[in-house]
Order: structure tokens, then sequence, then C-alpha cells
């Protein structure tokens, strides 16, 4: 059985034991989250939501908060000794997908 649910603005599909990272969540490791924007749960009989699957919700557990690799913003002007570069890391949480309610 798997599922697709929506968080942070993105889609993800999930299936049991599946370890997500997923945009940070205001949730401590180890505790437990419910996503209620369950948009298909496929399997024997698939359900599509139209846009959400009535009474259909996905749990997982924390694992950690982290942070996404370094990526380089780096600008130049031509001909005017105008550089800079600066870089960022995004806020992330590593999320263990327990089980798919219907």
């Amino acid at each position: 059985m798997y599922a697709v649910i929506k968080t942070g603005g993105k889609q993800y599909r999930v299936v049991p034991n599946q370890v997500l990272e997923i945009e940070k969540l205001e949730a401590e490791a180890g505790s437990t989250v419910e996503f209620g924007d369950v948009l298909m749960v496929g399997g024997d009989t698939p359900q599509l939501g139209s846009p959400l699957v009535a009474g259909a919700k996905v749990t997982g557990t924390v694992l950690e908060q982290a942070r996404g690799p370094k990526v380089i913003i780096f600008k130049k002007r031509r001909r005017k000794n105008f550089r800079r570069r600066t870089g960022h890391r995004q806020y992330t949480t590593v999320v263990r997908i327990t089980d798919i309610a219907v």
C-alpha cells in the first residue's frame, strides 16, 4: 500500500517504513506527526481524492531535525568589481512513515 501526501508545498509518494526528508516541521525528534493532506491512496483498489481522500491520514515518526547541503549563491557584474558569494542550507526534518490509514 502506498499514499501520495502533500507537505511543505511538495508532493511525496510514501510507503510504510520509508525514510523521508521533508521541509522543516515544528516537532521534536521521537515525536509522532500526522499528515492529513492525502491526495491518493494506492493498493488493490486505488482511491483518488478530489482534492483530498476523506478520512485518510498518514502517520510518521520524526527521526531528526537536519540541514540540507549548502547551496552557493554567486553574483557578479562584469567590469564593475562586484562579486558576492553567499551560501544557504535549508532546514529539513527526517521522518519515518509508520502507518497509512484509510
